[in-house]
């Protein structure tokens, strides 16, 4: 748990209720829509279906008008995100676990002030979870209060690491995160990879999972769910173990201890660009 940032003013708990309202109200739309196949190419092994666009319109304008703080989602964008308070959206993450019918994906919700995160929202409709919080504590799941991470270590925990393909050679190539899990899988009880940077953070915040390491940087990907990690007790920092702001490029998050542990393997497999080959040769991997 951490204090609010300077300058903001509003109240979290109002802007997280009428938030999740919001969400609420578009999870019948979610569940519906599973199966909706790609219709918009974003990238190497990327794309957006219809539900995204559809979804990001209606929440983006449903959660604007009740909180009056405007929001920047993926798919349309929308103002900056590293000045003033915004919300950033992403209105499907894991789509391409949602396209094929897979559980592990859901609407991700995060809420910055200049930067910094300020409070999270993560509802996995197919599942019946729903997290919220602001970075002062607690974290909720239907509206109930989960206790606080507990201090802990990676013997007894699991850990969800990113996707990756071991051919890319993007900021954090291949071989390095393929470094990152031969070595965290030496350490822990379980590593489990589940297409979803919501679900690797939210479940983390709520002591399902020690920690999750990240290779992605979109805020509307780590926003919520880092600020769930900070409202439950947790660290999150990016991979060189600097505290998370929306310009991070990747996000480490665990429980007291497990966090420790996990910068420790990260830092031990050595930096990014010992692993660089072909510049020519990439594939990313945008998740």
């Amino acid at each position: 748990m951490a204090a609010l940032p300077d300058g903001f003013t509003a109240d979290p708990d109002r802007l997280l209720a009428l938030a999740g309202d919001a969400l609420d109200a578009a999870a019948p739309r979610f569940i519906e829509g599973v199966g909706a196949p790609a219709s918009v190419a974003k990238g190497p092994a990327d794309f957006a279906t219809d539900l995204d666009l559809e979804l990001e319109r209606r929440i983006a304008a449903a959660v604007a008008e009740a909180t009056g703080v405007p929001v920047h989602g993926e798919e349309y964008g929308g103002p900056a995100v590293d000045e003033g308070t915004v919300w950033v959206l992403d209105p499907i993450d894991g789509t391409f676990n949602y396209s094929a019918g897979y559980p592990a994906t859901g609407t991700l919700l995060g809420l910055l002030h200049d930067g910094r995160p300020v409070a999270g929202l993560a509802w996995f409709p197919l599942v019946g979870d729903t997290f919220s919080g602001h970075v002062a504590g607690p974290v909720r799941n239907h509206g109930e209060a989960l206790p606080p991470l507990a201090e802990s270590g990676l013997d007894d925990a699991m850990i969800a690491v990113g996707s990756f393909s071991r051919g890319s050679n993007g900021h954090f190539p291949g071989d390095y995160r393929f470094a990152i899990l031969g070595e965290v899988s030496r350490r822990v009880a379980r590593v489990r990879q589940f297409g979803s940077t919501g679900v690797d953070l939210a479940y983390t915040a709520s002591g399902a999972l020690g920690g999750a390491v990240v290779f992605g940087h979109h805020p509307w990907d780590n926003a919520a769910g880092a600020a769930l990690v900070i409202a439950a007790g947790g660290r999150v920092t990016d991979l060189a173990g600097a505290d998370w702001h929306v310009g991070s490029d990747s996000v480490l998050a665990g429980a007291p201890g497990v966090y420790d542990e996990l910068l420790s393997i990260v830092r031990s497999v050595g930096a990014p660009s010992d692993y660089r080959g072909d510049p020519g040769h990439s594939g990313t991997l945008s998740y």
